[in-house]
């Protein structure tokens, strides 16, 4: 027989966030259960209390405003993906939402959730990672900012209180002759990635690379910043063949894959090198204007 548990259903956000506390580490958030769910199942997760945060209202919803692009910790990957503002403009997240699970996953699964499971498998946080994004965490001490680099700190583990629940992705906003590209190859359809790449690119007046930002998933024990594939390529022409193909290399040197079902880590190692030199390119097409 699983373990029995206790459920609560709270209207605010500091209803729930006073269940966590008083629930310890035996208290789990869940929203569309996507991720929770799957645990539960296979006994791999064992709560006490679950505080369903579902009927909460104003956690969701995607908006610009301030300099940034607001993404409700609640909205559905469903609505992510239907999104005109993310098709347009932040194109790398309409990508990766677009080959998370199934239809069905991505009608219940959430944008927090996905990234505060903390999966390295999971593909928006290599995307938040390429966006420079920043997370708002709301606990028993108000609200505070978590930026991307330093939310995601081991396999299934985030920067979040057990207390604290995860209610808006910030990023910023779009600027002029930038593009973004997410490129996943896995075995089927709705599996989790073999490797996959995230990139966002700022060109500049001479179509140099200004800035750019790359996230690693499923090669590695969570999601990985390509820093010093970052650095290489800032400030060099785009059109420079042999400078992206180091970006490529480079990148395949910051990944840790290991061995498993879906490949060798020397594979997954030349697929990253693979697929990040195209999402550069068509991140850079992007930023030029296509599509």
């Amino acid at each position: 027989m699983p373990p029995s548990f206790e459920y609560v259903s709270p209207r605010t956000i500091s209803e729930a966030v006073g269940f966590l506390s008083s629930g310890g580490d035996g208290a789990k958030v869940i929203a569309g259960g996507q991720s929770l769910i799957p645990l539960l199942k296979l006994r791999l997760a064992s709560p006490s209390l679950l505080v369903d945060i579902n009927r909460i209202p104003g956690l969701d919803g995607i908006e610009e405003g301030g300099g940034l692009l607001r993404m409700g910790a609640l909205t559905r990957m469903a609505e992510v993906e239907a999104s005109t503002l993310i098709k347009e403009k932040y194109p790398i997240i309409h990508d990766a939402a677009g080959v998370i699970g199934d239809p069905l996953v991505r009608n219940l699964g959430t944008l927090g959730g996905n990234v505060s499971h903390g999966d390295p498998n999971n593909d928006m946080p290599a995307v938040m990672l390429a966006l420079g994004a920043e997370f708002v965490a709301t606990g028993p001490s108000g609200q505070r900012t978590i930026r991307a680099e330093q939310f995601f700190t081991d396999s299934f583990t985030v920067a979040l209180d057990h207390s604290e629940i995860l209610t808006e992705i910030r990023v910023p906003r779009r600027s002029p002759r930038s593009g973004g590209c997410y490129l996943k190859l896995e075995q089927k359809v709705a599996d989790f990635a073999i490797a996959a790449v995230a990139v966002q690119v700022r060109l500049g007046e001479a179509w140099e690379c200004e800035d750019v930002g790359i996230g690693l998933t499923a090669v590695g024990p969570t999601a990985i910043k390509a820093r010093r594939a970052e650095q290489w390529m800032r400030g060099r022409k785009v059109s420079d063949i042999q400078a992206v193909r180091e970006l490529g290399r480079l990148a395949a040197e910051e990944s840790s894959p290991a061995t498993d079902i879906r490949g060798t880590a020397a594979y997954k190692k030349q697929v990253v090198r693979l697929l990040a030199t195209r999402a550069f390119r068509k991140a850079c097409e992007r930023a030029r204007g296509g599509l």
